[in-house]
């Protein structure tokens, strides 16, 4: 399933739990075509009835119909807690001077909100933390459609800026240590980021190890934009570059400098991967302008294998 969710849809609908249905509807008719045919997307709202528990919470309705006793399921019988973090600092707002719905945050967005949509319909508690050099929203883990909606309006509140804050710097590794003491109870936490900061990785990854040693399991996407970020194609002609998070700027030609930048940062991210498998976290890469699938299908296995 390719990334086909157009600008006119933002404009037309301006309904992120909308567009988060029509995301996981098309995901799941689309593994039926895959190679994950069979993979199990369970939509549990009730659970069967075990002899002795009170009877008012009893699903009358559905016992017409299926002549079976079943309970629909609360808060307290979520089966899986995760917390979603969304990177907020300057450097996602790339490609920067396109529109908004085209740049690293505004995918990450779209995304958060098909895995809240997703997660509610799996009875899954999920909470919502966005950061950049501080933590500039943080909620628990709930599991009800007053929750939900919360969520999905703070994230169209986020997309929807008037204007957004350039020079934002990310403080990644101090931003999780604080997260990691307001997480209370074993969560799956799934990072969109796109690693961008002073690159201290010891301190990052100091900081992911926090989380695991209070027993969270970690996903970390890793938001690109593969062709300009990656493969760092541009037209043979020069250029000017402007960091977002630091306002430097410098003009140059691409061709005279990819094959270095490309080594340079394969060999920055070849290290994020192997620190990350070496502390048992998943490290996925999520190109902006490439599947939804690259998103939806680690998160599922990841589920899986937590239950």
């Amino acid at each position: 399933m390719k990334n086909t969710i157009e600008i006119q849809d933002f404009q037309q609908f301006n309904n992120l739990e909308f567009l988060a249905k029509q995301v996981v509807e098309g995901f799941i008719t689309g593994l039926h075509k895959s190679p994950f045919h069979g993979f199990s997307v369970e939509f549990a709202e009730h659970r069967l009835y075990n002899k002795g528990e009170p009877t008012r919470h009893i699903d009358w309705k559905l016992y017409a119909r299926s002549d079976k006793l079943f309970v629909k399921r609360y808060e307290e019988e979520t089966n899986l807690r995760s917390q979603i973090l969304i990177d907020t600092s300057s450097s996602m707002l790339f490609p920067y001077g396109q529109h908004f719905t085209q740049n690293k945050l505004s995918f990450s967005v779209l995304l958060s909100a098909a895995l809240i949509y997703l997660l509610n319909k799996q009875r899954d508690a999920v909470g919502l933390s966005f950061f950049s050099d501080n933590i500039e929203l943080h909620t628990d883990a709930r599991l009800s459609s007053t929750h939900a909606k919360r969520l999905y309006s703070e994230l169209s509140r986020l997309l929807n800026r008037d204007e957004y804050v350039l020079k934002k710097n990310t403080s990644i590794a101090s931003v999780l240590h604080t997260i990691a003491e307001q997480i209370h109870k074993r969560s799956l936490v799934i990072i969109f980021s796109d690693m961008i900061s002073d690159m201290n990785i010891d301190g990052i990854f100091s900081a992911l190890q926090h989380l695991r040693h209070n027993k969270h399991e970690i996903i970390l996407f890793h938001v690109v934009d593969k062709q300009h970020e990656v493969d760092f194609k541009y037209q043979n002609r020069p250029y000017k570059f402007i960091d977002l998070e630091s306002g430097k700027s410098i003009k140059l030609n691409p061709n005279d400098v990819r094959e270095i930048f490309q080594k340079q940062s394969a060999e920055l991210f070849d290290q994020l991967k192997l620190k990350c498998a070496q502390y048992q976290i998943d490290f996925i890469e999520a190109d902006i302008k490439g599947d939804f699938t690259e998103v939806l299908i680690p998160y599922l296995i990841k589920r899986k294998k937590l239950h």
